[in-house]
């Protein structure tokens, strides 16, 4: 902590204050910063684990893959855990998250108690729902380190057993999608079973698997399967969908099965081809490493001059996830389908686990919404422009009355941002944190690239 202090009051008046960082999950652009930033070094850490009050104090800059490692052998595991390994704590709450167990325990930040945040002043304070605070505390989610950095926070904690018993339900359409999502979401069940965990992947509009996952214990993950399945070695976790219609997975393999392949992105790399997947090492299969390659790709132009060289189209890059409510998830995905030739997609299930909504990223109480994820590049038809997709995209997700992540590319205006990002509520929150403008807006930050 005090070493980012120090570093804070170190920094330039004239300078903006950033987060000095070595790995990153946000896909958009941004303009260099001269100088170093913040020295958050020190803030990677655990500090303490209440087993009776079921929380734990826990560093800004701790991952979740740490946070999980000290928890889990305590029987306890955040109530979401963001599906990429090196994603951080204080992220998850300024940048929002999800996961299967989202329409279950709502997003990252809902499970937060108290928030120490280093202010762009450089006075560090205590965030809570009441109080003082309490107006950073709610404007804190989806700031994305606009109104300072988390230093600690308290979390609840989920129980957790041993292991994740799965059934992987084939569904013929994004209608029967939604139907049963209503349904889990209504009772926490499906066929008489306890639903803990909810996502699914689309393969094609009549090819969809509902994954549904439930906690158990040893002697239950034994009867039935008597060894856990492993992804992480030579057996690539999303493939297994249609050809598992049940699975079991160790807890912590089943918090990061997603990580292991970045989804399904590693292909990108050949990393699931069997020869080139028995070369690499097994430590390399990971998120921070296959976002490390693409941001040499980024740096260098790599794709785009291959791209030249053969004569063909540029691809422009689409890197989404949309929250669409679950009554429009039908129209959303018919659409998409019918405009973005991407697949697979992942689809997410959630709703706030709270009874108001969150002024920045402002989702409807007690209403179903479908995160919908994509990630990849389509090529860039001639008379188009680069960005063109993700402004459709934009736009298909505002008049369906949803919401879009602000990790990757934006391309709002002004006036519809702060309509549709809390434009007021964030600004005079800003204003009370931030007069002397240490750090860019979220508009700056989120399409200008600040």
């Amino acid at each position: 902590m005090a070493a980012l202090v120090r570093s804070s009051a170190a920094v330039d008046p004239d300078r903006p204050l950033r987060l000095a960082k070595r790995t990153t999950n946000l896909f958009r652009p941004r303009r260099p910063s001269p100088g170093p930033g913040l020295d958050a070094s020190g803030l990677t850490g655990v500090i303490s684990v209440d087993d009776a009050a079921g929380t734990a104090d826990v560093q800004g800059m701790c991952t979740y893959e740490d946070l999980v490692a000290v928890t889990l052998p305590h029987g306890l595991v955040p109530t979401v855990v963001p599906q990429l390994r090196t994603i951080t704590v204080g992220g998850a709450l300024a940048g929002l998250g999800i996961e299967s167990s989202s329409l279950r325990n709502g997003l990252p930040h809902e499970a937060a108690l108290e928030i120490d945040v280093l202010t762009p002043s450089g006075e560090v304070v205590t965030a809570t729902p009441t109080g003082e605070h309490a107006d950073l505390f709610h404007a804190f989610p989806n700031s994305y380190g606009t109104l300072g950095y988390a230093t600690r926070v308290r979390l609840r904690l989920d129980r957790a057993e041993p292991f994740v018993a799965l059934r992987n339900v084939r569904l013929h359409s994004v209608a029967e999608v939604a139907s049963a999502v209503a349904k889990i979401a209504a009772d926490g069940s499906w066929d008489g079973e306890r639903v803990d965990f909810c996502d699914g992947v689309l393969f094609a509009p009549g090819e969809v698997y509902l994954c549904l996952g439930r906690y158990a214990a040893r002697e239950e993950a034994r009867a039935l399967r008597p060894a856990p399945s492993d992804y992480t070695g030579q057996r690539i976790y999303y493939l297994s969908l249609p050809e598992r219609p049940t699975d079991v997975l160790r807890t912590l393999d089943y918090l990061w099965r997603w990580d292991t392949d970045w989804f399904w992105c590693s292909r990108a790399f050949g990393v699931q081809n069997p020869v080139v997947r028995r070369l690499w090492p097994r430590r390399w299969r990971r998120s921070d490493v296959y976002r490390r390659i693409v941001g040499l790709d980024e740096r260098w132009d790599l794709t785009g001059r291959l791209a030249d060289l053969r004569h063909r189209p540029r691809n422009e890059r689409v890197v989404q996830d949309v929250e669409v409510p679950l009554d429009q998830l039908e129209s959303f995905m018919a659409w998409f389908t019918g405009h973005v030739p991407m697949t697979p997609v992942w689809l997410c299930p959630l709703r706030l686990a709270s009874s108001e909504p969150w002024p920045l990223y402002p989702l409807e109480p007690h209403r179903a919404y479908v995160n919908v994820g994509f990630w990849g590049g389509v090529p860039i038809a001639e008379g188009r422009r680069d960005g063109d997709v993700n402004r459709q995209i934009e736009m298909a997700v505002a008049v369906r009355h949803g919401h879009k992540s602000l990790y990757s590319t934006s391309t709002y205006g002004r006036e519809t941002f702060d309509t549709l990002y809390g434009g007021l509520d964030y600004a005079a929150v800003k204003d009370r944190y931030d007069p002397a403008g240490r750090t860019p807006t979220l508009y700056e930050k989120a399409v200008q690239g600040a």
